[in-house]
């Protein structure tokens, strides 16, 4: 549009100059047809031949015009401005869609840490927990084993203690026993008759069944390296020497005797 512009002014500028010049020639023809005048008038005009160069009258050129700048469009500013808008609040999205993202992401490494240091803190006190538990644990073994070895030592102290009473109880009941034992042997030597036909060396196991008071019940024999005479002559001296002598301690007393009858030489 501003290149035609700029092509019809020239052409304007041509027709000027020839409506001019058709002009002054109009006004030489009228000059001409006023001889009535009295007065003589100096003219000045200048002739103009067929082969003269007409030389039109200096104009002056009127001062370019900048071509006025086109009126904005409106609607495209409108455009422009919405899409700047849009833009805008898209980058403000997404910036909040980042902010929100690395908001998520800072809280979950904040969880994760509070949660590794959570699980740190439960597994040492586990840790303690147990140290503990085991460090009672070994008190408690100790204290049995303690337990277990001072009863084992009360109780070999005991044992040895009541050893040595049944040592000596023994003592006393083997003494009390063998002067028992001897005193009913020396009665039944006294009461035996010998038979005629006793060999030396003769030898008899005697087993006496006895009453609480001494009265024999009944007599056999065990070994004895003598003939049914001499054992009926030893039986008949056992019970010859009922009642048997009564032990001067009662407890060695026993209803079943097993007695070595043995004469001497």
């Amino acid at each position: 549009m501003i290149a035609k512009k700029d092509n019809l002014l020239p052409a304007a500028l041509a027709v000027f100059l020839h409506v001019v010049v058709f002009g002054s020639l109009v006004v030489v023809l009228d000059f001409d047809r006023r001889p009535d005048i009295a007065m003589p008038l100096a003219i000045n005009a200048t002739l103009v031949t067929e082969n003269a160069v007409v030389i039109p009258p200096q104009v002056e050129t009127p001062p370019k015009v900048e071509p006025a700048p086109p009126e904005p469009d409106i609607s495209e500013q409108q455009r422009l401005a919405a899409e700047q808008q849009k833009r805008e609040a898209d980058a403000r999205l997404e910036r909040e869609r980042l902010q929100k993202i690395e908001r998520a992401k800072t809280e979950a490494e904040a969880e994760k840490r509070r949660k590794q240091a959570e699980e740190q803190r439960l597994a040492e006190e586990r840790r303690l927990a147990e140290a503990e538990k085991q460090r009672l644990a070994d008190i408690e073994r100790q204290r049995l084993e303690n337990e277990r070895l001072r009863k084992e030592a009360e109780a070999a102290a005991r044992q040895e203690e009541l050893d040595r009473e049944a040592q000596r109880v023994a003592a006393i009941t083997a003494s009390a026993k063998a002067a028992y034992i001897f005193a009913i042997q020396q009665k039944i030597s006294r009461n035996w008759v010998a038979p005629a036909n006793v060999a030396v060396g003769l030898e008899c196991t005697i087993k006496v069944q006895q009453a609480p008071g001494g009265e024999v019940l009944n007599v056999s024999f065990g070994p004895c390296n003598g003939d049914a005479t001499i054992k009926r002559s030893i039986e008949a001296a056992v019970y010859k020497a009922s009642p048997l002598p009564a032990p001067r301690d009662p407890s060695v007393f026993d209803r079943n005797l097993t007695l070595l009858f043995k004469p001497e030489e």
